[in-house]
């Protein structure tokens, strides 16, 4: 049913969750799973140097996330690819589905307060809102 399958991974709980729900998936599909962790730079940052700091920090957070990523795909017996790319999440995920032709898009879900999705929204809403494929969010 899926071919081409994309974990969004932030590092989370919930991003965990869903991982390994994506693995199993990509298993019984035989299907190709890619992974996404996105980079958030600060919006307006005060120097050069802030964003030089903030992206050795996101490099090293990373590297734990892919490792602990490529070993449970490993042990399920499923090729991971992941990709580290530099945006802030919603466009950058939905325009890398786009232009890699994914056709399932796998997010965690992490509960926040009625009043901060309200007021802030969250990103596995508008992932689904905007995504141009089927999204399978895992709770």
């Amino acid at each position: 049913m899926f071919k081409r399958m994309l974990i969004a991974n932030d590092g989370s709980e919930g991003a965990s969750r869903a991982l390994s729900k994506a693995v199993a998936l990509a298993r019984e599909h035989s299907a190709e799973l890619h992974m996404i962790c996105v980079e958030e730079l600060p919006k307006f940052p005060a120097t050069v140097d802030e964003v030089v700091e903030e992206k050795l920090e996101a490099n090293h957070r990373f590297e734990a996330v892919i490792a602990r990523a490529n070993a449970l795909a490993q042990a399920e017996g499923v090729s991971l690819t992941s990709h580290v790319v530099v945006g802030h999440a919603v466009p950058t995920i939905v325009d890398f589905v786009q232009r890699e032709g994914f056709d399932l898009l796998i997010v965690g879900f992490m509960g926040h307060s009625a009043l901060y999705n309200r007021l802030i929204g969250s990103t596995t809403d508008r992932l689904v809102e905007l995504a141009p494929c089927a999204v399978l969010v895992v709770k």
